[in-house]
C-alpha cells in the first residue's frame, strides 16, 4: 500500500502553522509522505533548515518534510493538497495544479472568503474540494519562520456539496493525528459566510477610513456603512440558501467588540501601506459578483469598493 501524499502549497502564516503540525507528527509516525511547496527565499530557507514555527504549543520549533519543491509542476501524485496561498494567487495556483493532480486528489483550500470554493471549481471542475474556514493568529516572522500567538488554530471543514459522499475520513484522521483543532460538518457554508460577513464588512470600512475594529463599532457613520454591507451580504446568502442567524448583524458587532479597540484589519494595513496585491476583490469583488449573478442590488459595497480603489 503506497503512503498517501500530503502537499502543502504556500508556507505563509496559515500554511506554515498547519503544515508544521501535520509534518511534525509525521516525522515520528512516518505514515504519510509530506511535501512543501514554497517560492524564492522561503524555498531556500526551508530546504536548508526545515520549517520553523514559534508557538506556545510547540517546544520543538523545527520540522523537515520529505520534500521541499519550488514548483508545483514537480509534485507527483498528491492525495491531498492544502492550498495555503494568498487569495490573489488562487487562480494561478489552480491552473498549475491541474496537470499534477490525479482523479482521487482532494483539495483543501485554507483561505477565508465566500467565493473560494466556486473559484477553484471553475478551474478544477471534477475534483473533491472541501469548503473550509480558518481561525489562526499566525504570520511570517521571516522567510521560513512562522510565528503563532494566542490560542490554537482551528479549521471548520465541510463536505463537498458536489461530491457529498467522497471518502474523506482519512483526511479527518490525518488532522486528528496531527493534533489540529477542527470541526467536520456536513455543510460548512454557514460558518464560512458567518466569518465572511465579519471580515468583509470590517475589512472594507477600516480600509476606507484607515480606522480600527473598535472605531467601526463606535463611530456612527462607520457602523452604519458596515451594517449596510452586512445587509447586502446577508441578502446574497439568503438567495443562495445559506443559513445565517437572523440576528447575524448584532452578533457580528458583538464579536467585533471582543477585539482590542485598536485592532487593525489586513485589508486596511495593505491599502494604507500601498500594497498592490490585497483582499479588496476577495471581499468587495465577491459581493459584487454574487449580487450581479443573483440580481441583488449591492450599492453600499459598490460605493466603498470604488472609494478604496481610488486611494
Amino acid at each position: 500500500m503506497n503512503k498517501k501524499h500530503i502537499v502543502v502549497v504556500g508556507l505563509g502564516g496559515v500554511g506554515g502553522y498547519f503544515g508544521f503540525k501535520i509534518n511534525q507528527t509525521n516525522e515520528t509516525s512516518g505514515k504519510y509522505t509530506v511535501s512543501f511547496v514554497a517560492r524564492g527565499e522561503t524555498y531556500k530557507k526551508v530546504k536548508e533548515n526545515g520549517l520553523t514555527l514559534l508557538s506556545p504549543e510547540h517546544s520543538n520549533t523545527q520540522t523537515h518534510p520529505n520534500a521541499v519543491e519550488e514548483n508545483i509542476s514537480d509534485i507527483q501524485n498528491p492525495d491531498l493538497v492544502l492550498i495555503c496561498v494568498k487569495e490573489y494567487d488562487l487562480e494561478n495556483v489552480c491552473r498549475q495544479l491541474l496537470p499534477v493532480i490525479n482523479e482521487n486528489t482532494v483539495l483543501l483550500p485554507m483561505m477565508n472568503g465566500a467565493d473560494i470554493y466556486d473559484r477553484i471549481r471553475k478551474i478544477i471542475p471534477d475534483h473533491t474540494i472541501l469548503p473550509t474556514c480558518i481561525y489562526v493568529a499566525s504570520h511570517i516572522k521571516e522567510r521560513g519562520t512562522v510565528e503563532h500567538k494566542g490560542k490554537a488554530g482551528k479549521m471548520i471543514i465541510g463536505r463537498d456539496p458536489e461530491h457529498f459522499s467522497a471518502p474523506v475520513e482519512w483526511i479527518t484522521n490525518l488532522l486528528s493525528e496531527s493534533k489540529i483543532d477542527f470541526d467536520f460538518k456536513e455543510n460548512s457554508l454557514t460558518d464560512i459566510w458567518t466569518k465572511f460577513i465579519f471580515i468583509a464588512s470590517f475589512g472594507l470600512v477600516t480600509a476606507k477610513y484607515n480606522s480600527s475594529i473598535g472605531t467601526v463599532c463606535s463611530d456612527e457613520q462607520q457602523k452604519h456603512e458596515a451594517t449596510e454591507i452586512m445587509k447586502e451580504i446577508k441578502q446574497i446568502a439568503n438567495k443562495k440558501e445559506i443559513y445565517l442567524q437572523e440576528d447575524i448583524i448584532d452578533k457580528t458587532f458583538e464579536k467585533a467588540s471582543t477585539f482590542p479597540f485598536e485592532t487593525p484589519t489586513s485589508l486596511q494595513l495593505d491599502i494604507h501601506s500601498g500594497k498592490k496585491d490585497n483582499e479588496l476583490e476577495l471581499f468587495a469583488g465577491a459581493v459584487l459578483k454574487y449580487g450581479a449573478e443573483l440580481g441583488i442590488e449591492t450599492p453600499f459595497t459598490q460605493k466603498i469598493y470604488t472609494e478604496i480603489q481610488a486611494k
